[in-house]
């Protein structure tokens, strides 16, 4: 069997994504970190595109979580990642969550946090030898601007965003007190996208990076505070079914 190896950035809730599916599969893989911007050479050598998770197996290469997924319950079918009577259902969800979910919880982190290089820094450069580390602090400002300018990380942003997290959790975090799931009476992928998309919330250690214990901003803090019960209904959701490596 060829070796599985994703590139990916440690950080990223979308190769949280994938990194869940291989090891609910029992899957061996090789990880291969990245760091934003640098990535885009050894990607573009792949795929298309330039953005990550991206899977390869032998002389395949899948990028996307959603394609990825797809590509394991084919080529991998045992254990499917969801049952066959709530795939529909299930990948409504996925996209959904992907489409909605995904971004805000990248642009509202961002928003909160892009003025902390003493936290943003350890998981940016998540496995990656020190002097890169080293780089991105000195040149971290500039980092951060290019980021606000590509990713939209604003404060008109990052309460649209902010409502489009309130309103989801509203609406997932209720199914999940009641002990049910997102497609139906199983667990599936549906459910496997809303942990990951928004474990960054929570900093899980299953997720595989060192979050330390950093002292957040406050208005962000007291936001977490106040989504507490919410976020734990998805939380316990994860820790149930997120068993890492």
């Amino acid at each position: 069997m060829a070796t599985l190896i994703l590139y990916q950035f440690p950080v990223s809730h979308y190769c949280e994504k994938v990194r869940w599916a291989l090891d609910l599969k029992g899957l061996a893989y090789t990880q291969k970190n990245l760091m934003p911007g640098a990535h885009i050479k050894v990607v573009r050598r792949w795929a298309p595109r330039s953005s990550v998770p991206l899977l390869i197996d032998g002389q395949q290469a899948i990028q996307g979580s959603s394609a990825i997924l797809d590509y394991l319950d084919q080529q991998y079918p045992a254990p499917s990642l969801c049952p066959q009577n709530q795939l529909d259902q299930a990948k409504a969800w996925e996209r959904r969550l992907d489409q909605e979910l995904g971004g805000a919880i990248r642009t509202f982190v961002y928003y909160h946090l892009l003025d902390r290089p003493d936290i943003l820094v350890p998981w940016l450069a998540a496995g990656q030898p020190f002097y890169q580390s080293w780089l991105l602090r000195l040149f971290f400002p500039k980092v951060a601007q290019m980021m606000r300018d590509k990713l939209g990380i604003h404060a008109a942003g990052a309460a649209t965003a902010q409502k489009v997290i309130e309103q989801l959790l509203a609406e997932i975090a209720p199914i999940y007190q009641a002990g049910d799931y997102l497609a139906g009476p199983a667990f599936s992928r549906a459910d496997l996208t809303a942990g990951a998309l928004f474990a960054p919330l929570f900093m899980p250690a299953a997720y595989g990076l060192d979050w330390g214990q950093p002292e957040l901003p406050p208005t962000f803090r007291h936001w977490l505070k106040a989504h507490q019960t919410q976020l734990e209904a998805v939380q316990q959701m994860y820790l149930l079914h997120r068993q890492p490596t």
